[in-house]
């Protein structure tokens, strides 16, 4: 698989060059995982508006690249660099009022705070650690970005309705019987349905591979990084 110019390691390579292709790489796998970072900061007991602000602030420094000159090959997995930075970020801030320091007047991220407490509700059912909080959303996060890209090719290629109607496929082995209804519900045969689910699920492991090598710094971390990702989901 190659390995895209625009990933997490020209990210690295920003806090020493300052490449606007880097920044822009930084910038999108921040507003695409902000959510755990978020429910990180809730679970430390902040409240909030306190974690919204908290969480916009840290954002708003990462992406200026106030942080990036401590990135580095060993801190390589983006999962792992932002934990630690959101961890020094959080004892830097604990005495701080922040409602005047929200990103200096900008805000990079859309943050959609309503919405993102009752998911942080929801995660409380679970007794976990706010660092283990964090792994199980960013997992999570991962997850829902590869069904909706998914989602987003089957729909641009008409085929939104087949899509929808197999996706449950990719998580549950569906017996003849399923694959059976699914073939009448689509006014497909049954041999066909067989060979559009294994696509999909071909496509969906090729999609994770994709989204998990946007957070590592090199294509040979990519499977440590997707067995990691997976192993964690099953221990939930």
């Amino acid at each position: 698989m190659r390995f895209a110019t625009t990933q997490w390691s020209l990210v690295v390579a920003a806090g020493q060059r300052g490449s606007a292709e880097a920044e822009a790489a930084l910038e999108r796998l921040c507003s695409q995982y902000w959510y755990p970072v978020f429910v990180f900061v809730r679970r430390q007991g902040h409240s909030l508006d306190q974690a919204e602000d908290l969480t916009q602030s840290f954002f708003t420094r990462l992406i200026e690249k106030e942080v990036l000159h401590e990135a580095d090959q060993s801190r390589g997995r983006f999962r792992s660099f932002l934990l630690v930075s959101c961890q020094r970020f959080l004892s830097n801030e604990r005495d701080r009022t922040l409602a005047a320091k929200r990103g200096g007047g900008k805000t990079p991220l859309s943050i959609d705070a309503s919405a993102a407490e009752a998911r942080y509700q929801h995660a409380l059912a679970h007794e976990e650690t706010p660092e283990r909080l964090y792994e199980r959303q960013w997992c999570v996060t991962l997850l829902e970005r590869v069904l909706d890209d998914l989602r987003e090719e089957y729909v641009t290629e008409g085929r939104q309705q087949l899509f929808e109607r197999l996706r449950g496929f990719l998580t549950i082995d569906g017996d003849s019987g399923s694959q059976a209804e699914a073939a009448r519900d689509l006014g497909m045969t049954i041999a066909a349905v067989k060979v559009a689910v294994h696509r999909l699920r071909r496509r969906y492991r090729e999609a994770l591979r994709e989204h998990v090598a946007a957070t590592v710094a090199s294509p040979d971390e990519v499977e440590d990084e997707r067995r990691y990702l997976l192993n964690t989901l099953r221990n939930l």
